[in-house]
């Protein structure tokens, strides 16, 4: 436990179109960890929200016939709803619209023109609006049209005058603090790509947009800079992290311990967002974490390619927490993943239904059938704390060293590897079941009686430490299993290292449901 706030964010989510996998991939992981450090006892600090101006709204909203604000305000509840869908619990949802935030970024950037870190000049190159990014110079091959470098698509001719935000001063400083500090961008990838940009001098950052091409924007304070003019978004939407915490006053939940993002927008948080906080005057986030790209027919997701896969019709299908288990453990974090029903529909009915379902409820019905129902109060051998994936030698013991190896491999964000080490133990529980069968010691002696209530308390003493340790990952499903164990209280109030508590189940009365992860007709591909 930890008297300092674990602060960790999203991305703020543009609100051009509704949510997709990707959007609730980086979220689901966010809740995940936010779960884990409550069990933790840790101060906890969620943030996620929306990011509602720029120019792709401004667009979209035009041709929809609506306002940009009225745009933003019906697509919002679409995110809010999906979360709650999800079982995601954000602390604070910001939103980009929001008066504090408002006022937030344009105390920034009078802070920063006061300082001297911000210049006006004109601007004449090419504007790339997916990605609203200028470029000043690009290779155009004969013949062809210019497009963006980073999302290949058109760009258009621009000529104004804009202020601009000098990253170049700032470029050693940040090679210095990346080298210094691992922790700062993971995985090492994404750390060696950021260090690879910064061999080369940064160009300055233009912040700004004239309200004449653009209106949809925080406006720039005036004074001290000149009216007309409204903020570049990446330099708005970052600021979140601070405004959401009171910028210019911040509380002492900043530094964030972490920023998920994905790793098509390291740029901005890897390079632009730490000079932004130097310059301000502000600390660094303790890490930021890029996770890669879901997949689908071996491309990433677009809405221009129409292969969004839409969480809410695969929630439909399979159920919240299948969805939530299948991206925590398909894919190791930081790496890309393939979605496909296939792949879904195994995790399903392998991992959920015939490991997972399949030991709680053979093990009820023998609670059920041999003890009227009741967890039998025996006493249980102490707990042994083993290796991960090392066979027990004698008995059926995960032991407190589960809970350790998990934790450390939350502190890795390898959630994959969590997963699998709570798999094995499961595996280990249902082959104890066949190795004791508690069937044929039902049949025998005064002996085989105790040993058949042994084996049965153990049981159920592993599957109430299962549903803790499972609570960050599929919450609802742990609940579920908490109140078919007949456990007390909430498992949220059971701290990480009671989850395996010998004895804790004695004298409870089960009250088994229906099964999980109800098995699925096999549906066409």
């Amino acid at each position: 436990m930890s008297d300092a706030t674990y602060y960790l964010t999203t991305p703020l989510y543009y609100v051009n179109a509704p949510p997709h996998l990707g959007h609730a991939y980086t979220t689901i992981i966010a809740d995940c960890l936010a779960r884990y450090h409550r069990l933790r006892g840790d101060p906890v600090f969620f943030l996620t929200g929306t990011d509602e101006h720029g120019q792709k709204i401004q667009q979209a909203a035009a041709a929809a016939g609506k306002t940009p604000q009225a745009f933003a305000n019906a697509l919002v509840p679409t995110f809010q709803a999906l979360w709650e869908t999800l079982t995601i619990r954000p602390d604070y949802f910001i939103r980009t619209t929001d008066a504090t935030h408002t006022a937030g970024v344009q105390e920034a950037l009078r802070v920063l023109q006061a300082r001297g870190a911000i210049r006006k000049d004109t601007y004449e190159g090419w504007y790339c609006t997916p990605c609203e990014t200028f470029w000043p110079s690009l290779t155009v091959p004969p013949g062809a049209a210019p497009t963006c470098p980073e999302c290949h698509r058109p760009v258009e001719r621009i000529q104004e005058e804009n202020y601009f935000f000098p990253l170049e001063p700032h470029r050693r400083w940040l090679v210095n603090h990346i080298r210094q500090d691992d922790e700062f961008i993971r995985p090492v990838s994404r750390r060696n790509e950021v260090l690879a940009f910064l061999e080369q001098p940064l160009q300055d950052l233009c912040i700004s947009r004239p309200t004449a091409r653009l209106s949809w924007g925080i406006p720039l304070p005036s004074p001290p800079f000149e009216p007309g003019y409204v903020t570049y978004v990446w330099f708005d939407a970052l600021l979140n992290y601070v405004t959401a915490v009171g910028y210019p006053a911040v509380d002492g939940r900043w530094p964030a311990k972490l920023h998920l993002i994905g790793k098509d927008i390291l740029r901005p948080h890897a390079v632009y967002w730490p000079i932004m906080l130097h310059a301000l005057g502000l600390p660094l986030p303790t890490t930021i974490a890029a996770h890669g790209w879901w997949l689908v027919g071996g491309e990433k997701m677009s809405k221009s390619k129409g292969n969004i896969v839409d969480p809410q019709a695969v929630v439909a299908e399979y159920g919240v927490d299948a969805y939530r288990y299948f991206l925590l453990r398909e894919v190791p974090f930081g790496q890309d993943g393939t979605f496909s029903k296939a792949a879904m529909e195994k995790r399903y009915t392998s991992d959920l239904a015939n490991d997972l379902g399949n030991l709680l409820y053979r093990t009820l019905t023998m609670i059920e059938k041999y003890c009227g129902g009741v967890v039998p109060n025996t006493q249980p051998r102490r707990g042994i704390a083993l290796p991960a994936y090392e066979e027990p030698e004698e008995d059926f013991l995960p032991g407190l060293g589960t809970g350790v190896h998990l934790s450390k491999a939350f502190g890795a964000y390898d959630f994959q590897f969590a997963l699998t080490i709570i798999w094995t133990c499961i595996n280990q529980g249902n082959a104890w079941i066949d190795q004791k069968k508690p069937w044929v010691l039902a049949k025998g002696d005064e002996v085989a009686t105790q040993e058949l209530a042994r084996v049965l308390a153990r049981l159920s003493e592993f599957l109430r430490a299962l549903a803790v340790w499972l609570w960050p990952f599929i919450p609802t499903t742990s609940e579920q299993m908490w109140g078919q164990l007949g456990c007390p209280g909430k498992i949220e109030d059971v701290r990480w290292n009671q989850a395996w508590a010998p004895g804790a189940s004695a004298g409870q009365r089960i009250q088994k449901g229906s099964p999980l992860f109800p098995r699925r007709e096999p549906t066409a591909r």
